[in-house]
This record gives structure tokens, sequence and C-alpha cells, in this order.
């Protein structure tokens, strides 16, 4: 009986993980096939397509799958989707900004208003957050492209305004979570390409709302914040989640086991 519910734990993980994955491919999809319909079909012309093709190539997406998003913008029964923010606040006053990109408006409003409301949460008007947030470019390598001093030189000559380096504890098993390089919202494709030259692709080049300042939240505050944010990051309309939550490794650790 062990060795059967040791099975059966491995496929329940494998089977969320392989939807976790979905999600993700379809998330991406969505973004390739807007930015096209946005612009040129072209990722040579179109800035923002470019960057979702690469995201979407760094997650390992087929490119039967990315041709076929970009193919779906040209096609005159596309879905016509809205690009919406929504703003909030979650348990311990943390900040938190929703992108959705959905084809129903009301579904999407209704949907991130009722997991703000049932998580210990507010949904708040427009601009009731994003003061305390700035946006910005960001490139992410992994940490074996360079060390924290070659990618700091790097960015630094790139025109990048600021670099976070967590290269791990220096175990076989730990490698931290990499480089993160913030620019201008104007200067990401330049810094990108120039980074891009030095160290290869990156592992993904995006716009975020990075927070001016932190708010730290502990135990069961931190707990509730973090199961606001998974269930607002699962609902399929939603693109992109962002807080200044501080939570502790501890807290984290212990939510996610």
């Amino acid at each position: 009986m062990a060795g059967h519910s040791k099975f059966k734990n491995i496929m329940h993980r494998k089977g969320r993980a392989d939807a976790v994955r979905s999600k993700l491919f379809s998330k991406l999809s969505r973004e390739i096939t807007v930015a096209a319909k946005a612009g040129m079909p072209d990722p040579a012309m179109n800035p923002r397509l470019r960057l979702a093709v690469n995201n979407a190539k760094a997650e390992s997406v087929p490119k039967d799958v990315i041709d076929r998003a970009i193919k779906k913008s040209q096609m005159g029964d596309a879905s016509d989707y809205s690009e919406i923010r929504y703003e909030g606040v979650a348990a311990g006053g943390v900040g938190v900004i929703v992108e959705v990109l959905t084809d129903n408006k009301n579904r999407a409003a209704a949907n991130v208003r009722s997991i703000f409301t049932k998580l210990g949460g507010n949904m708040g008007a427009t601009g009731s957050v994003t003061f305390n947030f700035d946006r910005m470019g960001q490139v992410v390598y992994p940490s074996k492209a360079a060390s924290e001093d070659e990618m700091m030189e790097a960015a630094i000559e790139a025109g990048a305004e600021d670099v976070e380096s967590d290269m791990g504890d220096g175990s076989q098993y730990d490698e931290g979570e990499g480089h993160s390089i913030y620019t201008g919202f104007e200067d990401l494709n330049e810094v990108a390409a120039a980074l891009e030259a030095k160290f290869g692709p990156a592992q993904s080049t995006k716009t975020v709302w990075r927070p001016k300042s932190l708010t730290p939240v502990t135990g069961d505050q931190a707990v509730t914040v973090m199961k606001l944010l998974d269930a607002l990051d699962e609902d399929d309309d939603v693109q992109n989640v962002y807080s200044n939550a501080d939570i502790s490794d501890e807290d984290a650790a212990a939510f996610g086991g």
C-alpha cells in the first residue's frame, strides 16, 4: 500500500505540473497573438512580439505553437482581447497589481474581485497601488551565465539601472535565482540586445512593476497573501501578478511544503 500511495502522489504532482505548464503555454500564446495583432506579425518588425516570442522560447514553447499563435492574430475570427490592469490590497497592507488579457471584461473583473474578497484583500481604484511601483524593463539570466561582478559590469555598460543577483550558496543543488537586470521602460530592447550579444539569449525579457518599497508580512498573514497571489496567477485571464510583499524564506518554504 505504501508503494501504491507513493505512486499516486507522484502522479498527482506530475498532473499538477503538467496543468501549470499547459496554463503557462496558453498565457504565453495569448500574449503572442495580442502582440502580433497590435503590430506587424513579424517579430523582426514588432518589438513587443519579439519579446513575447523570446519569452515563449525560453519556456520551451514548441515552434508550431508559437507559429499558430501568430497566425491566429491575422484571422478574422481571432478573439478580441482587452488589456486591463487591476489594483488591490492584500492582507497586511500588501499592494497587488494584476495584469489581465481577456475576451470577456465582465468575467475577468468578477473573478479577480472574488479572489481578493475570498482571500482577505480588497480591490482598489486605478492608481491606488501603482504609485508604490515603478514600471521598468527586466532581463533575467540564470546564475551560471556570469558572475555577479561580470553581470553588473555588463549591465552598467548596456545602460541598465540596477542589478539584483542571487547566486545561491555555491552548492551543486542551489544555483540561486540568477540575475535580474532592471532598465528604464523605454530602454529595455536596447539593454536586452547588448546583454544578449555578450551572454546569449536571456531567460526572460519583459516589462514589470517593481515595488519602490516592500511590506513585511509573516505567519498567517504571509500564508493568506501567498494564497491570494497563487489564486490570481491560476486564473485563465490573468497574465501577470506583482506585489510588494516581503516574505521570509521560512514562511515561503512552509507554504510550499
